[in-house]
């Protein structure tokens, strides 16, 4: 049987201990206090998989908190992250799922996770896809979201998804000078470019999507929403599907 499980004096003894005052049916005096405690150290010594198991059920208890949390403002913030105006939305326009990503074109994992998701749009037709700038990393990434959002106000279809790729997949850090050449390359309207990256939308746009990246406590990039679950950092294509199919099913476990 467990050590969990034996009503042992010392884990008596640390019930009381941890119990309000008014739940103490005596006021123990110092030396017995002292007795209790060296009990419970004992015991803990002798049986330290006690500690391991209380760790472990404080972690789930945090990591079901968390995920409550995240839920809630998924839920409460629903509609301006599955379906803002600002959104560049790919795939399945009425797709069963949506899969949100928050990157930065600096973050070099955002630029391996690239892969995952032109894997998804093509290998999964109910699969609703939408991608936030989140430029974290520098100022060059803020200048690079800027000419992004000018981008997707100009074409938030194929040729942003073509400057996406040109910018996210290329080599050295991005910047103004590295995504406008991008932009020229995926063949957009330059001078309409340069107009819309100053316009006061560019801005609303980076603001909104840092916004709600702070009501969700994500703090790194690639970030993800997909149903109601909220994932920060990178997990690789197997655990996108796999919180995908969970999205799916509607449950904690399918």
């Amino acid at each position: 049987m467990s050590p969990l499980r034996l009503l042992s004096p010392a884990l008596f003894a640390l019930a009381i201990l941890a119990a309000p005052p008014a739940a103490s049916a005596q006021t123990f005096s110092e030396g017995q206090r002292d007795a209790i405690e060296s009990i419970i150290k004992n015991y803990l010594i002798t049986h330290p998989e006690v500690l391991e198991d209380a760790m472990a059920e404080l972690n789930k208890r945090q990591a079901a908190a968390e995920a409550e949390k995240h839920e809630a403002s998924v839920t409460e913030n629903s509609q301006t992250i599955f379906n803002s105006p600002r959104n560049v939305t790919l795939g399945n326009k009425n797709g069963d799922v949506t899969f949100v990503e928050f990157f930065d074109y600096n973050c070099g994992y955002c630029k391996r996770a690239m892969s995952d998701m032109l894997n998804l749009l093509k290998t999964d037709p109910k699969l609703k896809v939408v991608l936030k700038e989140f430029p974290v990393l520098s100022e060059g990434s803020v200048e690079a979201a800027k000419v992004a959002v000018a981008v997707r106000m100009q074409d938030s279809g194929a040729k942003y998804l073509d400057f996406h790729q040109r910018l996210l997949g290329g080599r050295g850090p991005a910047d103004k000078a590295r995504a406008l050449a991008a932009a020229k390359d995926a063949g957009l309207d330059m001078a309409r470019i340069e107009k819309d990256m100053a316009s006061p939308e560019a801005r609303a746009t980076i603001e909104e999507n840092f916004k709600l990246a702070e009501s969700m406590g994500m703090n790194g990039t690639p970030s993800y929403v997909i149903g109601k679950q909220v994932i920060v950092g990178a997990i690789g294509l197997d655990g996108l599907k796999e919180k995908i199919a969970l999205a799916r099913c509607g449950k904690a476990t399918c």
